[in-house]
C-alpha cells in the first residue's frame, strides 16, 4: 500500500488531499507515524521503504517478485464518491517499486478504482511503462480476467488474480465487456473456482505453474471461513498450484493442500498504518515476506517467512523477541491446519513443516 502516507514522504509526492472522515490530508498519517516512532527524513529515497527486506530478497535470489499493488498509480483527482478511503501514489513514485525489482502487480482489490476509471487507466499504464506486469484489472473483463505470463527459470509462472466482494470492491467495479474494472468474484462457489481453472487453461501448456491471486475478507481477525477453504481447495483440485490470499492487514493461516500452498491472508508488507491505534492485538507492525519454492510439477518445496518490523515507515528486521512473537501467534493458527515451524539460518526467519 504505497500510496497516501507513504507517497508523502517519496521525493515525487503528489497532492495530499484525501476525503476521509477524520483526515483530510495524506500528510496526516506521515505525522502519525512520526509521533509513534520518531522523525522520517523527507524526501526518502525509492528504496527507503523496503528498508531491509532489498538485501533479503536479494540474498535469495528470486525468479521473480510479485506483489499486489493495493493503490492507484495516478495524479487523477477524481476520487470515488462515497468510499472512505483512497489511495494514490504519484507516478513519480513508481520507481519505489522498480528499485525492488517487481515483476508481477495483482490489482484486483478495493483500492485500485479508487480515483475513478482515469486513474485505473493511468496505473495500468505507469506499471506496463515500467515493464512491470499486471492481473486482475484492465480496460475490459477479457484484460482483467485473463493471467498474465512470467517466465519463472525454464518454466512459466500464470499468475490469474481476482477480487472478492467481501474484501469491500463494489459490485459496480467489476470488469465487463467494454467497461474497465477489476475481475471481480461475485460468489466463493464451485462454479467460480472451476471458471477460473478454465481460464488458466486456455493460456496453459505443458510445464506451467499456475497461481491465484484473490483478494477476500476483512482486515482483521484471524479466522479462516469455511467458504474460503472449500474455494481454495477447489481451485487447486482444478489444477491450480498456489493460492495467495490478502485483504487482512495482518499475516493469517497458510495450508498444504495436496502438496500446495494456500496462504489465506499474507498481510500487509508496506504501508501508512504505523501511527493508528486499536488494533494492537493483532500486532499490525510486524510484516512477513513470503518465499516459495515449487518444484517443476508445481508442488511445494519450501517456504520461508521472513519477518520485518515497520518502523518509521521502512521496514527493519525484527528483534528476537518479535520474531518469537510472530511465530508464536501464528503457531496457533497454523497447527489447526497441519502446519508448523523450524528456525531459518541464523533465526532470523522461519521454515514451513507440514
Amino acid at each position: 500500500m504505497t500510496g497516501r502516507g507513504v507517497d508523502q514522504i517519496l521525493p515525487g509526492a503528489g497532492n495530499p488531499q484525501i476525503y476521509e472522515s477524520w483526515l483530510r490530508s495524506a500528510c496526516d498519517y506521515v505525522v502519525l507515524a512520526e509521533n509513534r516512532s520518531g522523525r522520517i527524513s523527507t524526501p526518502v529515497a525509492p528504496e527507503y521503504i523496503w528498508g531491509d527486506a532489498l538485501a533479503m530478497m536479494d540474498a535469495r535470489s528470486p525468479d521473480l517478485r510479485i506483489i499486489n499493488l493495493e493503490t492507484a498509480i495516478t495524479g487523477s483527482d477524481d476520487c470515488w464518491p462515497g468510499k472512505g478511503i483512497h489511495y494514490r501514489m504519484h507516478p513519480r513514485n513508481l520507481d519505489c517499486l522498480t528499485v525492488a525489482g517487481i515483476d508481477v502487480c495483482t490489482l484486483a482489490n478495493n483500492h485500485v478504482l479508487d480515483w475513478g476509471y482515469a486513474g485505473l487507466t493511468e496505473t495500468l499504464a505507469c506499471l506496463h511503462k515500467a515493464g512491470i506486469k499486471t492481473a486482475g484489472a484492465g480496460e475490459t473483463r477479457g484484460d482483467a480476467c485473463t493471467a498474465v505470463t512470467a517466465k519463472c527459470g525454464a518454466q512459466r509462472l500464470l499468475v490469474f488474480a481476482c477480487g472478492h466482494g467481501s474484501s469491500g470492491i463494489p459490485p459496480v467495479w467489476a470488469a465487463n465487456t467494454g467497461k474497465a474494472g477489476v475481475c471481480r468474484a461475485d460468489q466463493l462457489s464451485a462454479e467460480t473456482a472451476d471458471n477460473i481453472a478454465h481460464r488458466i487453461d486456455t493460456i496453459r501448456q505443458p510445464g506451467d505453474i499456475a497461481m491465484v491471486s484473490i483478494h477476500w475478507g476483512g482486515n482483521w481477525g484471524h479466522a479462516v471461513p469455511t467458504e474460503q477453504q472449500h474455494f481454495a481447495h477447489r481451485l487447486i483440485n482444478g489444477g491450480v498450484d498456489m493460492v495467495c490470499g490478502h485483504s487482512s492487514h495482518h499475516p493469517k493461516a497458510i495450508e498444504v493442500y495436496r502438496n500446495r500452498p494456500i496462504l489465506y491472508g499474507c498481510g500487509d508488507l508496506i504501508n501508512d498504518y504505523e501511527g493508528i491505534g486499536g488494533q494492537e492485538e493483532f500486532r499490525p507492525d510486524l510484516r512477513l515476506l513470503y518465499c516459495v519454492e515449487l518444484g517443476e510439477g508445481g508442488q511445494l518445496l519450501s517456504l520461508e517467512l521472513i519477518p520485518f518490523r515497520s518502523r518509521r515507515l521502512r521496514l527493519e528486521r525484527a528483534s528476537d523477541a518479535n520474531r518469537q512473537w510472530l511465530r508464536e501467534e501464528l503457531e496457533r493458527e497454523y497447527s489447526a491446519f497441519g502446519c508448523h515451524f523450524r528456525p531459518g539460518a541464523g533465526d532470523a526467519s522461519f521454515f514451513l513443516d507440514w
